[in-house]
Parts: structure tokens; sequence; C-alpha cells
């Protein structure tokens, strides 16, 4: 069993999630080079990493020419939407090595009523739910929920960038949403689901199509504000581990959620190969499946990567290869388990004013380099490089700052030491990130 690292990969994508995985990937043995396309100027000051700008990161042949001319030995794929593009198909019809699932496999997230869909074939424990094409048909549906005293959740069938997610408080609030997602696209398909309670997880598994190994839990914060206030985000920030999940679970999870659902997916012709990240609901009768994501979690990835004990390379390779037991021992195939490190890391994201509507562009960013000296790692994912080599805001979510520490008290501390030495107009940060499992105890 030879563990064998990709010497040139390319990453596709420009985000914080992207600037982690390149970060750990240029940081092991045996990868002579990371190509970031598009990327971001500082994404490409990491040792080893070069930016090839002006990719089109939905532009399947684009994608296809660029790793044939830098003669990559693999491709991972970052974002969602460029797999709902065909990037991955396109790469391996031209016998390009991809970590990434196909369109027919990225729909367990590009749709939720086939992840709804799938899971009930799989016997995967989910909200009950519904999928409807016209406003009548949903409105009762939600009716029928909150008749029965349970809550609603409307969401849009399709990506919506994590935002598209209403948790409703009444009824007249989840008929108000319907109105919207219908008025935004009449053709639109509207998921309404039953509101479950409890705290939330995200587990991603690196998969071959048939095993599946995964990363530490981390928990991910969507809501703008302190306190889950304001409106859905892409997520605002994230840790791990989880001190009311412990990653000892982690095999036990693989079972009920990710190897039924990698299962289904071969019986359907269309195995998966790539990041399966379950976000979990674990409520009292234990842990549901919210939704599926088709790729690396973001900003969850920038908090677990920083855990991880071992070359991702060989793993991500292998998995795309359709091959994990040629690189991962039987030990920790049966465990589920990648090694991780001991500690823990806490990421806040710092978001641009005006962000989740229109966020602020061109606002010039300070305390960057303080920020560096303090031990924290700082992953980019909407910023532009003047000459001069300072920082501007361009786009949403503008960095992720990751604290690491021996406990997460201690991980919080260093994240939020890092993130008040960085300053522009409006940017927006949550102060909470992990502060409830530090205050009840168990950060500790």
């Amino acid at each position: 069993m030879t563990a064998i690292a990709p010497t040139r990969t390319l990453i596709v994508g420009s985000g914080g999630r992207e600037h982690a995985l390149a970060w750990k990937l240029a940081s092991e043995p045996g990868g002579n080079e990371i190509i970031v396309a598009p990327g971001s100027d500082a994404i490409a000051r990491e040792p080893r990493v070069r930016r090839v700008a002006g990719v089109d990161p939905l532009d399947p042949a684009a994608v296809v020419a660029l790793a044939r001319r830098e003669a990559v030995e693999l491709v991972v794929i970052g974002p969602e939407a460029s797999l709902a593009a065909g990037v991955s198909d396109a790469l391996r019809e031209a016998g390009i090595v991809v970590f990434g699932p196909s369109v027919a496999a990225a729909r367990i997230e590009s749709s939720k009523s086939f992840c709804h869909e799938v899971a009930e074939a799989a016997g995967v424990p989910m909200a009950r739910a519904g999928s409807f094409r016209g406003a009548n048909a949903a409105r009762r549906f939600a009716a029928e929920l909150a008749d029965e005293g349970r809550g609603v959740v409307v969401k849009a069938d399709g990506l919506a960038a994590g935002k598209g997610v209403t948790v409703c408080d009444s009824l007249a609030e989840a008929e108000a949403a319907i109105d919207r997602l219908l008025d935004a696209d009449p053709a639109a398909t509207v998921v309404i689901e039953e509101r479950l309670s409890g705290p939330e997880a995200s587990l991603i598994a690196i998969c071959d199509g048939r095993e599946a190994v995964a990363l530490p839990l981390s928990r991910d914060h969507k809501r703008l504000g302190d306190g889950d206030s304001g409106p859905n985000t892409g997520g605002m920030g994230a840790y791990s581990p989880l001190p009311d999940l412990d990653d000892e679970a982690i095999g036990s999870l693989l079972a009920t959620f990710h190897r039924p659902i990698l299962a289904e997916l071969v019986r359907r012709g269309t195995p998966f190969r790539g990041a399966l990240s379950a976000g979990l609901m674990l409520t009292s009768g234990g842990p549901i499946l919210l939704e599926c994501n088709a790729r690396f979690g973001d900003p969850e990835t920038q908090a677990i990567l920083p855990r991880v004990a071992i070359a991702l390379g060989p793993a991500l390779l292998a998995a795309a290869r359709g091959d994990l037991p040629s690189v991962l021992p039987d030990s920790v195939l049966a465990d589920g388990r990648l090694p991780d490190l001991p500690g823990a890391t806490v990421a806040i994201v710092l978001a641009a004013a005006g962000y989740p509507g229109r966020p602020s562009t061109g606002d010039r960013i300070s305390g960057l380099d303080e920020a560096s000296t303090t031990g924290a790692l700082i992953f980019h994912a909407g910023t532009t490089v003047d000459p001069d080599g300072s920082a501007r805001t361009a786009g949403g979510r503008v960095l992720s700052v990751v604290g690491r520490g021996a406990d997460l008290a201690a991980a919080r501390v260093a994240a939020t030491a890092a993130v008040e030495l960085i300053h522009a107009p409006g940017m927006q940060y949550r102060h909470d990130i992990g502060l409830q499992a530090v205050a009840s105890g168990a950060g500790r």
C-alpha cells in the first residue's frame, strides 16, 4: 500500500475553501505545485501555489484546456456551481482525474427534492417534507405541518449559495417565504420541510463511489448575527471538534448516512466520487439529515483542514480514481476517520458591509499583517490585492480567520485576537462562534 501524492494539482475556485485546500495540499510532501484557477492574488502568496487568472470556473472546456496545458495529475473542484455546470463530467470525458462528482451525482445538493428521494430510498432519516411546483399545494402542506404543531422550513429546490432557506416561526411567515420564491421564479420547485430542533453538525467524507472516510466533525453558523439572529448566509463561522458529538461517533454516522446514500447512487448508476457532506440536526431522537452538499463545506473546510494529521492529497487522488483502499489502511477504513491532530479550531468569517444583500466592494482592509503575526490562519475568500500589497474587499464573505488552541476556549481566544486587528469599513462578523460550547464548560 503506497500513498502516492499528485505532483501537480489544479484547484478550481477562488474562495476561502479553495485557499484552505491550497494551503493544506501545498504543505504536503510529494506535491510540487498547486495551481488555483481563477484563484486570487492572496491565495497565490502561499508557497508552491500558482494562480491562473481569467479562467471561468463554470466553463468546462476552459477548465479542461487548462488541466491539459498544465499536465495536472488531479483536479479538485471547489464550488458547487462548477459541479452543476458539468466541469467534473467534462474532465472525466477528457481522461483527467477529478475529485468531484458528476452532475448526476451532485444533484444530491443541487436538488433538495432529489436528496429527499435518495434518502428515502436509502433508508436515511430525514425530516418530513414535500416538493411542490405551485403555491397552493405548498401552502396546503405548510398549513398541515402547522396544524400538527410542527414548525415549517421553506427551501428553494436548487442551489442558492446557502441563502435559499427560510426557517419559519409561523404559517404566515411560511406563506410569505413561498410567495417570495415563486415571485422570483414562478416555475421553481419549492420544498417544504418539518422544522426540527437541536444543534447542527457537519460531517464531510471523502468518497470513492463506495468507500467513505471522514474529516473531523464541525459546526457551521449560518445566521448573520450573534445568537443566530438575522438572515441566513453562506456561513459566518465554524468550529471543531464538537463537545456534544464526539469524533468517536463518526463510524456510526457514516454507516447511517453516507454509506447508504453512496450505495443508492451506485444503484442508480451515478457513483459519487468527491466530498459528500452531511448536514445533521442532533435531535432528542438522534441525528437527522437536514441536507447533503456535494463538495467541501465553506467555512467548515477552513476549520477542519488544520486538524487533519495526514497528507490529504493521496486520499483525494485515490478517491478520484475510485480506490481509497489503495492508500488507506484497513484500520482507517473500518474506523471511518482520517487521523486528526489534538486540540481545536475556531474559524470566524469576516463579511463586507451590506452582506448578504449587496456587499460593499473596494474597501481597504487593514491589519492583516498584524493578525498573521498572532499565529492565526487567514484564508481569503473575497479580496483583491493592490500593487502596493494592500487588500480590498471584493465579495460578500471576505476572510476566514482560524484560531488554534489546546481546546475550544483557547482557539476562540486566538481567533478573536486576530479578528480584532483586522478592519474595513462596515465589516461584519459574529462574536459568538463556539461561545455556547465554551460557556457550557464543554469547550475546555
